[in-house]
């Protein structure tokens, strides 16, 4: 698949020396990893209010680039306020309603439910929340290091938070 924007020759070029030759084990156990669900690691940094679980990380399968796991937050329960430092972080909304807030004094908030992503860029406080007083909200997160970095902030929030909703930079309607 070409990358739009990207000459097929280039990306051609880009690609010469990519290849690694394979190691003594023909990637039998150092190639792809299935991390079963029911296996995952409870010991990497919580938030107040949020329970994390790692599939993919240094440790567990040598992950260089990257951290993925689950987030589970009860009915109606809320984090801290944190950040995740330099890393960059996706959330993917399995089941339940989270919503956001972000901002200095979380002062923005937002909404998303089951088959939504968010973005959440490095060193941005914010707080999740579980938009649903009876149903548990649970996530796939993606951050942009195999370490998980969480820095728990003590803010005083905002009150109301302005609603923020997405612009899509790239597909705007047409006039």
């Amino acid at each position: 698949m070409q990358r739009p924007g990207l000459p097929r020759a280039r990306l051609g070029r880009l690609l010469v020396g990519m290849s690694q030759q394979p190691p003594s084990d023909g990637w039998k156990h150092t190639g792809v990893r299935v991390v079963p669900g029911d296996q995952l690691d409870d010991n990497t940094p919580q938030t107040p209010g949020m329970h994390r679980a790692a599939a993919i990380d240094r440790a567990r399968v040598g992950a260089q680039k990257l951290w993925a796991g689950t987030v589970h937050i009860h009915a109606g329960a809320k984090t801290g306020p944190h950040h995740h430092g330099p890393l960059e972080s996706v959330i993917y909304v399995v089941s339940g309603r989270a919503r956001m807030r972000w901002g200095e004094r979380l002062e923005f908030v937002a909404e998303a439910g089951p088959g939504d992503f968010i973005y959440v860029p490095p060193f941005v406080p914010h707080q999740e929340i579980n938009a649903s007083p009876g149903e548990p909200l649970s996530c796939v997160l993606v951050r942009s290091d195999s370490e998980a970095v969480v820095v728990n902030l003590d803010i005083d929030p905002a009150e109301p938070p302005e609603g923020v909703a997405w612009i899509d930079p790239i597909h705007r309607p047409a006039r």
